[in-house]
Parts: structure tokens; C-alpha cells; sequence
């Protein structure tokens, strides 16, 4: 696996890698934190993945030996509208997704150790990142095992009710 540079090119395998998250989480009844609908069939998610390949985002891929993609992190210094702010320069990872049929492989780790190694060479010494926090709180324990801390909770309003994210941070 080889991690790189991605760009507008990228987003139709950030958008399948996200419509294979919807529904790998789906049938595990895990709707929660997206739904059961796909990224690719919603227009403002597409719009929203789109504007990924622009700044002040930074794609970052995971390519399997074939040239696949199998996953995608993306990294920005501006954190998203609900995110507490922090008084101090961070890098933060604003979307983070793997390949689910390849679980358990590692590549969500490599993603985070590049994104790591990204803040320490435009030295930045804090790396957040967010996620869902409702129900059964797997993600965020995942993230715990990549090695971030809790932080700040927090909740959006939502049209048919409350969406829960944890913050979690590294420091450098």
C-alpha cells in the first residue's frame, strides 16, 4: 500500500468509499452517523466531498498494489462549523474512510500515522479530528486505539433529531 496526493480526480473513489461505509454500517443496523442512503445519490454530499479537492483541504489516499483506492483521509487547518476552536495551529482531519471489505488491515492506522507526520512538517504540534459519537460509540473507540484522546462532545440539530460527535485530539 502506497499513500499519496489526491485531487479532483479523487472524489468518485472518496464517494464509493463512502457509499461502501453506508453500507457496511446500514447492515449492521448502524444509521446513525450517516443514514442508509448513499453519499453518490445525495447532491449536497457530493457537493460537499467535491469540495474536498480544493484548499484548503489536502487529500491523502491509500492505494493498494493494483492502484485502488482504499482509503482517503483529509486533512485541512480549519476545523468544521460545529468543532469547538482550540487557540493554537492545528491540522485536522476533516474526513477519514477505508475500504470495508478490507477491515482490520491497517489502513486507517497508515492514514493517521501520514497525517501525523504531515503536522510535524508544517509544524503543528495538535491533531484533531471528530466523529460520531451515538449509540454504541465504536468510532470513537477506534480512534482511541489509533491513539487519540477525548475531548469536547458536542451536538448538531438535526431534522428528525439529535446528531452526538465526540471530539479526540493528538498532541505532537
Amino acid at each position: 500500500m502506497k499513500i499519496r496526493n489526491g485531487g479532483p480526480e479523487s472524489v468518485p473513489d472518496i464517494l464509493a468509499l463512502l457509499d461502501g461505509a453506508v453500507t457496511w454500517l446500514a447492515s449492521q443496523g448502524r444509521t446513525g452517523q450517516w443514514g442508509d442512503q448513499s453519499f453518490s445519490g445525495n447532491p449536497a454530499r457530493v457537493e460537499h466531498v467535491t469540495k474536498y479537492a480544493a484548499a484548503p483541504f489536502l487529500i491523502r489516499l491509500a492505494v493498494d498494489d493494483e492502484g485502488r483506492t482504499v482509503g482517503s483521509c483529509v486533512l485541512s487547518e480549519e476545523r468544521g462549523q460545529h468543532i469547538p476552536a482550540v487557540a493554537e495551529r492545528e491540522l485536522y482531519v476533516r474526513n477519514l474512510v477505508t475500504d470495508r471489505s478490507r477491515k482490520g488491515s491497517g489502513i486507517g492506522a497508515a492514514l493517521i500515522a501520514d497525517a501525523l507526520d504531515e503536522a510535524r512538517r508544517r509544524g503543528i504540534g495538535l491533531v484533531r479530528v471528530d466523529c460520531y459519537a451515538g449509540a454504541d460509540r465504536k468510532l470513537v473507540g477506534q480512534y482511541r486505539a489509533l491513539g487519540f484522546t477525548e475531548t469536547e462532545s458536542f451536538e448538531v440539530e438535526q431534522p428528525g433529531g439529535v446528531w452526538r460527535g465526540q471530539v479526540l485530539e493528538i498532541r505532537l
